[in-house]
Formats: structure tokens, sequence, C-alpha cells
């Protein structure tokens, strides 16, 4: 029988793990494949872009994996057939995670060595692709780290920033099953921050979930303050993403450090809900945390949390939002979770049915060796915070 409230246990017990498969990545394919390699290895939370058929290839996904249970468990993993949150990212202002690059490419040299496209994570930059000689930005491929930008030696790529307008989309994307929001916000937003939150206030009462994004600034704590005394009564566990260095993860492992420093400014300051990294985790921040006693031990409790066990009710504002835990809740991982599993979505994009020219989609479940080594994949991350959990 499986848990509906899983997730919340883990963010509660301090091993939240979190996908982040990007707040402007529109490649359905491999939303789709991230979303059911991640799910099976055990993830509490898969945050994808504000977009219907995003969302849609998600919730599919989900479906395959409740599916692939038994296999999974016969296999050594520990998936028993939980659902993670699904959750969508708005935006109240400008922010990196909702922009693309763009560039016009007739206006490269010929004799450009092209080290946009060597650096781009998403694999979105490509030159004379054979089937339609599209050359430029894959759009739906583009999440936004802007990493082109500055290695462009004729400086012609810029981004264009992607606006969601809260009173048109908010009943759309909550209105399609969705767990949890994710709202991106910085320091000076108030005003802005206020007006998506009026839009999207009648349905926020159905959500499991509210996080809240904020990279570091003059007046951070203040201004987190400020943003509890809006949303505050909230039907919803808050969880409060630090973003230390966005979209960073996969470049090197001191990416983590802003990170983890964020996470312990915020916490320091004990505010209401759970604290959450996010922002060039990778590899080795679970590590980091352990080293600076930033995780729950297997079995550990926090005091406020031990005080409120035995009354605090899933669907009951107060006592979910008056615990503030003393350790880092959970870690959300993006660039580097997602180039972990690049090797496997490249193959399986570029695999050829019936040896013929022809491509076709063919979806991971599909590939039952593909499969299994991207959850293997997945698995060796996430299990970096699952381990420590009580079995």
């Amino acid at each position: 029988m499986t848990d509906l409230f899983a997730p919340l246990q883990s963010l509660k017990q301090g091993h939240w793990f979190k996908l982040i498969c990007g707040a402007s990545f529109q490649h359905l394919p491999a939303v789709r494949s991230l979303t059911l390699a991640y799910t099976l290895a055990g993830t509490d939370c898969i945050d994808v872009a504000a977009d219907p058929a995003v969302i849609a290839a998600a919730q599919e996904a989900l479906q395959v994996a409740r599916a692939l249970t038994r296999d999974a468990q016969e296999r050594g993993f520990d998936y028993k057939g939980n659902s993670p949150f699904l959750m969508v990212s708005l935006n109240d202002g400008e922010d990196p995670h909702f922009r693309k690059a763009e560039f016009n490419s007739t206006k490269c040299p010929t004799d450009c060595p092209r080290p946009c496209q060597r650096i781009c994570p998403a694999q979105a930059i490509v030159f004379n692709r054979i089937q339609d000689h599209f050359s430029g930005v894959v759009e739906q491929k583009c999440y936004g780290c802007g990493r082109c930008i500055p290695v462009c030696p004729y400086d012609i790529i810029y981004t264009e920033s992607h606006m969601i307008k809260p009173g048109a989309i908010a009943p759309l994307v909550m209105s399609t099953g969705v767990d949890a929001v994710e709202i991106h916000t910085k320091v000076g937003h108030l005003a802005e921050f206020q007006r998506l939150w009026q839009a999207i206030s009648p349905w926020v009462n159905q959500l499991k979930v509210l996080a809240i994004s904020c990279p570091d600034g003059e007046d951070l704590i203040d201004y987190l303050h400020a943003i509890y005394e809006l949303i505050a009564p909230c039907h919803s566990a808050l969880i409060w993403q630090t973003d230390g260095r966005p979209m960073s993860g996969d470049i090197g492992d001191g990416t983590t450090i802003a990170a983890v420093k964020l996470g312990q400014k915020v916490l320091a300051a004990k505010l209401p809900g759970y604290v959450q990294l996010a922002g060039g985790t990778n590899s080795y921040t679970v590590a980091k945390l352990k080293a600076m006693g930033l995780l729950k031990e297997a079995g550990e409790e926090d005091t406020k949390t031990r005080r409120h066990r035995d009354t605090e009710n899933f669907f009951t504002a107060s006592p979910r939002l008056s615990i503030s835990p003393s350790s880092i809740s959970g870690v959300a991982y993006g660039s580097y979770a997602r180039v972990l599993l690049s090797p496997i979505l490249e193959q399986l994009e570029n695999k050829e049915v019936n040896n013929t020219s022809v491509k076709a989609t063919i979806r991971l479940e599909e590939d039952g060796e593909l499969l299994w080594q991207a959850v293997e994949l997945a698995h060796s991350l996430v299990s970096q915070l699952k381990s420590r959990q009580e079995r």
C-alpha cells in the first residue's frame, strides 16, 4: 500500500530529495525520462515548468513508474509505488530560471570554433541539424543557464525572458492536479510577489507544499519574514529554497558552497518552515552538509518537530508552519541531476528503429537496459540522502 504523504515524511525527517527539471525546460521526452528514472530511484518531488504539456509528460511518467514498482523492488531499489509530489515553478519578475538563449546563426562565421555548442550542458545549441537543416538554439531544450553568452567570440548570443502572467496561467496550471508550487522571487520584489500570490490564492489550499525560492541579497532575512507575514496562514508545508549559485551544480564540486552558506543563513533566522538547498548542488553537497553537522542523523528529531509530532495534521496550517527545524530538511538537484543522466537520454534520443535512417521517439521504459541504467545513476544521487533514514 502506498503512502500519499511519504514525501512530507521525508521533509520532516530531513531526507527530502527534489529533482528540478527546469523552470523553462520544455523538452518533453527528457522531462518524461528524467521523471521516470528519478521516481523509481526514490525522489520526493519533481519540479517542472508551468506548461500544461510538460506537466502532462511528467504525470504520464509517474503512471509508468507505478506500473514498474515490482520490477524496481526486484532489482533492489526501495521504490514502493509512492508518487513524488509534482511541483510547478512560477516567477514574480525577471529571473534567470525563466529565460532562454537566442541568436541568429546566419551571423556566425563559418570558421567560428563554436564554443557555445561545446559548453551548453543541455545540448540545446546545434548547427545544421540533419533532419531540418536547423541551426541555433533548440528552444525546448534551453533552460537559461547563460553559459553560452560570455564564450561567444562575436557577442551575438542574448537571452529572452519568459514572464508568466499569473492571471492567465494560474487557473490552468492549478487545475491540472499539481501538488506543489514554487515561487521564484528576490529581495525587493514584495509588491510583485503579492500580485502573484493574489492570483494563485484561490488554489493554494489544495497544495501540499509551497516553496519560496530566493537568492541571497542585502536584507534577505527581513524580506523572507515579510513574505511569511503575507502568506500566513497557509495550508501547505512551507519550504525556503536557498538558491545559492543557480544552475551551476554540474560545473564542479565547489559550486555547492554558496548553497550551503545560504542555507546556514536562513536556518539561523529560524523562519517557520523547512530549509532546502538548491543552486550549485551536486554529489558533494550531502557530504558537505554532514561534515558541517547540518543534516539530521537517522532517527534524530528536531525538538520542535517532536513537540508537534503527535498533533500535526497534514491539512492543518498552524502546526506545520510553526515548525522551524534546526537542520537542512532536503536538497534539490537541477543541472547536476540532469547532466548525470544525459548520456542515457542522448542514447535514447539517437536510437534508430529497425536499423533505418528514420528516427522515432522511443520511451525510456521501452528499452529495459537503458531504463535501469538511468535508474541506477539516479539512485546513486538520491541514495546519498535516503541511505541516512532508518529502515
